[in-house]
């Protein structure tokens, strides 16, 4: 290999080299490690991995699993490389009309680079792409001069409703990825997401450890629809490649004439000294670049939904607004069921937005937003608005929907409106943008509660039809943003499946999950801190008037992993309970710069079982001088005192049960919590 050249971004050092063939790689490691490397000759993968229609597939059995490694990434040879401020731009072609520019761009501030690539179609003939690779990332691990046993580990970020983010590890041997012996066989793990719910399954996000180096290579997709995840190896070193979903996992195709170029999602790409959680915290740098308001104070929010259970009326939230009255809450959200029809579910009736105001609110949606704002809060509504139900008008509207072979996709109770087209965008500007605005909403809660699948039909196929019906998604956001100036929009999807950056870089906040009652929800809003920023995320505290104090304590603390939505049975909360439930929103407000502002360590032993937790968990988070320790505990066994490392030199404030004890002696936190299922935070001074 030769080396083309160097660059470095902020304490990651990206390196590109080229064979003698002209085939073009590109390498990152942490600053300061080079002394380190002790790979030196090694056959690196392409800087792009691309297959097209007619292409030869891999070789080495790969065939039916990858469409990567193939003669076609292998033709595409160094033409050129630039650097314009921060962004390095390496083409490279096939020479018979394949053009890869691929791009490389850094920012101050930022602990990853952002990676992607452009495909031109620089020929005379069109291109069908059915794979283009938005990062493909090889020699891993050059800290090893041999295959690297038993010191490298692949993370991965699993999700399930109600049950987002859980952290798994495995050994690369236990992946079945150790090279054969003659390094023929092409080994492959392959994981991804398929459909409009692309935090379904797992995140698109991956790490990989080389634990002998202490360093970690880790990467997340920006990306709304399918996509993929590939670790492959033929030789002693792994290759990390993120896409989105190709021809063969996705039904994924772009025809591409001459002249047109296609873009692929951007990729995050991070290279540090550490683990998986430090690597997590650089790659959030850039999702906190790109959030709407990145310095706008996080609110204290109340969603009425979990108070009257898809119910809600201008008299019942009449109740509720002056029950709060005076309590310091920024937002007042009415949730789902506002436009029911009479004797039909809500969840039977979204689509057509028009409010029911025969008995749910006989004055009109304006006046419930009216009385919401005289009580000292600004109201917020809920919409579906990608979706309709079968007693909506627009489910028979079929040329407005979605289809699959000719015919709408219809899932239990949902059909899918073809965000592709102007006339579906001007519906929602005058449906949702308009209400918002006649009823001077400030707050929109846009759900999601179903999934579209491998795709619509689209003259490229299903999976660009997929593709291109998500980027109108993203468009929709945008508009709506413009339609409705200083809106609040939270991202949701029946809780936590569209958690990824491209969708969070259009919201406000997003909803964490719909374990809106449940005991793990500490569980679930600490292992997020690895791939969404708590800035954005919408943690619940469901309080009913049967709860301990210790239970609200409990409920309460949990908010204090990110933005605190609090919903439930408040008006029959006594003074004891309001009094607890006034300390945890006073605290929250005192703190809430370091949730904003912060970088998260992680400690604590908890269960396989999340719904069953048992343990402890805590989650320290730093911003400048000051730290917030959030703890935990759970069912089980858990340390009578819970030490942890946090280097402070005063307690400021702490929020507990009565029976707690808390304190601090040479930087070392303790805490004592006496029963299962309590919970304390602490804020400190460094």
């Amino acid at each position: 290999m030769k080396q083309i050249s160097e660059f470095i971004f902020g304490d990651m050092r990206l390196s590109y080299a080229q064979d003698e063939n002209g085939c073009v790689s590109m390498g990152v490691i942490p600053a300061g490690t080079e002394s380190m490397v002790r790979r030196k000759e090694y056959r690196p993968e392409p800087l792009a991995q691309i297959h097209a229609r007619g292409d030869h597939f891999a070789a080495g059995y790969g065939n039916g699993h990858t469409l990567a490694c193939t003669s076609a990434s292998e033709a595409l040879k160094f033409v050129s490389q630039r650097r314009e401020g921060n962004t390095v731009v390496t083409t490279v072609s096939d020479g018979a009309g394949r053009t890869v520019h691929h791009r490389a761009a850094w920012a101050e501030g930022l602990e990853a680079v952002i990676v992607s690539c452009t495909f031109e179609n620089t020929g005379t003939e069109p291109v069908t792409l059915d794979l283009l690779s938005s990062l493909n990332l090889s020699g891993i691990t050059p800290f090893a001069e041999d295959d690297a046993p038993g010191r490298l580990f692949l993370h991965r970020i699993g999700s399930a409703w109600s049950a987002e983010g859980r952290l798994k590890t495995e050994s690369i041997e236990s992946l079945m990825l150790e090279r054969s012996w003659t390094g023929h066989a092409l080994r492959l793990c392959k994981y991804g997401q398929l459909g409009s719910m692309p935090v379904r399954g797992y995140f698109p996000f991956a790490a990989v450890e080389d634990r002998q180096a202490g360093v970690t290579w880790a990467a997340q997709l920006a990306c709304p629809s399918s996509w993929q995840i590939e670790l492959r190896r033929k030789d002693d070193c792994l290759n990390l490649m993120l896409s989105l979903a190709d021809g063969d996992y996705g039904h994924w195709a772009k025809t591409v004439r001459p002249g047109e170029t296609f873009e692929t999602p951007e990729a995050y790409l991070t290279a540090c000294r550490g683990g998986v959680d430090e690597a997590s915290q650089r790659l959030l740098t850039v999702q906190r670049r790109n959030m709407p308001r990145s310095d706008a104070e996080l609110p204290v929010m109340f969603n009425e939904y979990c108070t009257t259970w898809g119910n809600p009326t201008h008299e019942n939230l009449e109740r509720i607004a002056e029950c709060l009255d005076g309590k310091d809450m920024e937002f007042l959200v009415i949730d789902a069921g506002w436009y029911r029809k009479p004797g039909a579910g809500w969840s039977d009736c979204g689509g057509d937005w028009i409010p029911e105001e025969k008995e749910m609110f006989p004055e009109g949606l304006k006046a419930t937003a009216d009385m919401i704002r005289s009580h000292g809060m600004k109201p917020g509504l809920w919409f579906e608005p990608e979706t309709c139900a079968p007693e909506s008008e627009i489910f028979r509207k079929e040329d407005m929907l979605l289809k699959r072979d000719g015919v709408p996709i219809d899932t239990d109770n949902r059909r899918f409106l073809d965000m592709r087209k102007e006339e579906v965008q001007a519906y929602l500007e005058e449906r949702v943008a308009g209400l918002l605005n006649r009823c001077g909403f400030e707050y929109i809660k846009i759900d999601y509660n179903d999934c579209i699948g491998m795709g619509c039909d689209d003259p490229d196929g299903l999976g660009e039809g997929l593709r291109r019906n998500m980027q109108g998604t993203l468009r929709f956001f945008r508009r709506l943003r413009e339609a409705v100036p200083g809106i609040t929009i939270e991202n949701c999807s029946s809780g936590g499946h569209r958690l990824e950056p491209s969708l969070m870089a259009v919201s406000d906040m997003a909803s964490f999950s719909d374990a809106h009652e449940c005991a793990e929800i500490p569980v679930i809003a600490a292992a997020l801190h690895r791939v969404v920023l708590p800035a954005q995320s919408q943690i619940w505290a469901v309080l009913q008037a049967s709860d301990s104090i210790r239970r609200i304590n409990y409920s309460l603390i949990n908010t204090f992993l990110g933005v605190m939505c609090i919903s439930g049975d408040v008006e029959h909360l006594n003074g004891e309970q309001w009094k607890k439930v006034g300390e945890g929103t006073e605290f929250y407000r005192q703190v809430r710069h370091i949730i904003r502002d912060g970088r998260s360590a992680f400690f604590g032993e908890i269960s396989e079982s999340w719904r069953h937790p048992e343990g402890w968990q805590a989650v320290v988070r730093t911003a400048g001088n000051e730290a917030l320790a959030v703890i935990h505990t759970f069912g089980g066994k858990f340390p009578e005192k819970i030490v942890l490392p946090v280097n402070a030199a005063e307690i400021l404030r702490v929020m507990c049960s009565e029976n707690n004890r808390v304190s601090l002696k040479d930087g070392v936190l303790s805490v004592e919590l006496k029963a299962p299922f309590e919970a304390a935070a602490v804020r400190l001074r460094l």
